[in-house]
């Protein structure tokens, strides 16, 4: 088989992927079409829920492990798709449908570059797997999976990052804030508003300026993205709920930045709902880095999650497709951009030394 070869074997299982709803928590039907496939192709692999991972026969645990990795599942899709976003259409080089480039070209270009490398002598083991939950963080996407894994050298996750290396990412923590007062009539000067009482609080969030900036993440951003409070207009309302979105940079911890949030908080109360996903990032000067940078690619910082906040060993992004056409309507991946995805996978990984 060639590389045109390989890319059309991306491009089938692509679009049947696209076919198959698969929204956070309900990929089953996905993973079943990824294991008939890689059944077909001779490939015997483990499942756990919903993800699936596959070893090089040649394995050997003297060696380091490079993990290839992606997601399954899709975010629901938004209302203004102008097409069905379950239905694979091909216009030239376009191929439209929920899911395509997030993550859908990703995973099936690392699939491939999968089956081309077991044929090319190698110091290293390879490990391909698809991950479920991505797109929610869910306990059982890539969470439940890594303890059934190897000992792991490094991975490359394949989102879409238009082929460049993305080489650190900002950790996310959602935290939930209450404020308390007393209802009464509106009418008349009794009770407490709890809308008043956030207020100074709220005003806090929005004006504070961490003063850690990374080189490649920027500042830690959090934004107030939830309000809710009240009843109707003649009651005053006695609680408040708020939530905010903190995107951390490597300087700071999300145990940490929770604390200093609760000492600042003069009315208001602070409960979090996970600390796990923290930012993450590789050295520049690891093999493969410095390999992706021989080829021309530019290492950059990115804002999005993915499942690389999970991953307790270095880890960088590298996928085909661009991040601003996720979660999208009408969202596409190029063919020219699998079958570029693959010839870089297997340049990158042809060779090298760990």
């Amino acid at each position: 088989m060639n590389t045109t070869d390989y890319t059309n074997d991306a491009v089938t299982l692509l679009k049947e992927l696209i076919a198959i709803p698969s929204v956070s928590r309900n990929e089953d039907k996905a993973a079943d079409k990824l294991s008939e496939y890689l059944n077909l192709w001779g490939l015997p692999h483990g499942r756990d829920g919903n993800n699936l991972w596959v070893g090089c026969p040649d394995w050997d645990n003297n060696r380091p492990t490079i993990m290839l990795n992606a997601h399954i599942d899709t975010v629901k899709p938004v209302s203004t798709w102008t097409r069905d976003p379950f239905l694979p259409t091909q216009e030239g080089d376009m191929i439209y449908g929920l899911g395509s480039n997030d993550c859908g070209g990703g995973l099936v270009s690392l699939l491939q570059a999968y089956r081309i490398m077991l044929h090319r002598p190698r110091n290293y083991n390879l490990l391909w797997v698809a991950s479920a939950e991505e797109e929610v963080s869910g306990a059982n996407g890539f969470s439940r999976v890594l303890s059934k894994l190897p000992n792991i050298a490094v991975a490359i996750v394949g989102e879409p990052t238009g082929m460049q290396p993305a080489i650190a990412e900002k950790g996310l923590m959602v935290i939930d804030g209450y404020a308390y007062g007393k209802s009464g009539h509106a009418a008349r000067n009794e009770g407490v508003n709890a809308i008043y009482e956030a207020l100074d609080d709220l005003v806090w969030l929005r004006d504070y300026k961490f003063r850690k900036s990374s080189p490649l993440l920027g500042p830690t951003k959090m934004t107030v993205t939830v309000v809710e409070s009240g009843t109707q207009h003649n009651v005053i309302p006695d609680t408040l709920h708020f939530v905010i979105d903190v995107r951390t940079n490597e300087f700071y911890q999300n145990e940490y930045l929770f604390e200093f949030l609760c000492k600042k908080m003069t009315k208001c109360e602070l409960k979090a709902r996970s600390f796990r996903l923290h930012s993450s990032s590789i050295p520049q000067d690891h093999p493969l880095i410095r390999r992706c940078m021989e080829h021309g690619m530019q290492p950059f910082g990115s804002p999005t999650l993915s499942d690389q906040a999970l991953m307790p060993f270095p880890s960088f992004k590298l996928g085909p497709g661009d991040s601003s056409r996720s979660h999208s309507a009408d969202e596409y991946i190029k063919i020219s951009e699998i079958q570029q995805a693959i010839d870089t996978y297997v340049s990158l990984l042809d060779g090298l030394t760990l």
